[in-house]
């Protein structure tokens, strides 16, 4: 009697699996949880573009051709010219489906730096469905990155790695390269669009170690789509290898420095 109750039990456990529903409270409660986690993050990209529109102008020009929808099937966001924690300013660009997509599906490599900051790291925290701490090293982190990515998720980071001081260069004074964790994560990902967004640059927002942001600002941003699939195969390189990272990189540092450029727009607000 008691293996036919187990064998029962274990019957009951596949029939609701399959119809979708948890097989055991504690896993009820594990979803519940990602649920809560992810309305909540919902509505801090909501308030954050809120403060965004608030207290900011905020000037979009695309950049090649348009398309009917251009949120939709974006699978990659790359922020290039990265300057500022500010950031998160730019949620008052795209529409609240899209921010709804990255408070489910949205896959956000954040610094160990950025999260041990008190107050930064928290509100980080939920800037996407799932934020992972990594280390500037290729390690066991980075790993993690790239194992979250699934056939839906959204991937956002900012290829260079680090961020651009007043004196146009990162903290140890080395230029601002890209490095090839992009290339990692277009082979990962695969298809859809990528989205390249060439901020104008938010140093006169907040210069990295400055307290309070300049409010009444004007923050400038241009956006390009990419198709993953033909930009992948645009390079004779193989990918998986060093020379495809290499030549991602030189292509992104490329059309960063053609369209973040100080001398017109985006330029400086």
């Amino acid at each position: 009697m008691r293996n036919e109750r187990g064998n029962h039990s274990g019957d009951v456990s596949r029939a609701l699996q399959r119809r979708g529903w948890p097989a055991r409270a504690g896993a009820s409660r594990e979803l519940s949880a990602a649920g809560w986690r992810q309305h909540l993050s919902y509505l801090v990209l909501l308030g954050a573009k809120a403060l965004s529109r608030a207290f900011f102008q905020v000037e979009v020009e695309w950049v090649g051709e348009r398309v009917d929808d251009p949120w939709e099937d974006i699978r990659v966001v790359a922020l290039l010219n990265h300057t500022s924690l500010y950031e998160w300013l730019f949620t008052a660009v795209p529409p609240n489906r899209f921010l709804r997509r990255l408070a489910t599906r949205g896959v956000l490599p954040s610094a160990s730096k950025t999260m041990r900051r008190p107050l930064v790291g928290t509100f980080y925290q939920f800037l996407a469905g799932s934020v992972i701490t990594v280390s500037r090293e290729r390690d066991h982190t980075w790993q993690e990155v790239l194992a979250s990515i699934g056939p839906e998720s959204m991937v956002l980071l900012a290829p260079e790695g680090r961020m651009k001081r007043a004196s146009g260069l990162d903290v140890e004074g080395r230029p601002m390269t890209i490095r090839g964790g992009i290339a990692d994560i277009l082979q990962v990902v695969g298809k859809g669009r990528m989205l390249l967004a060439y901020s104008g640059g938010l140093h006169h927002v907040q210069v990295p170690g400055q307290r309070l942001p300049r409010l009444w600002k004007t923050i400038r941003l241009r956006l390009e789509l990419v198709d993953i699939e033909t930009y992948c195969r645009s390079f004779a390189e193989v990918p998986g290898s060093e020379e495809f990272k290499n030549a991602t990189k030189v292509d992104l540092q490329r059309r960063r420095d053609l369209h973040c450029g100080t001398a017109g727009a985006p330029g400086r607000g």
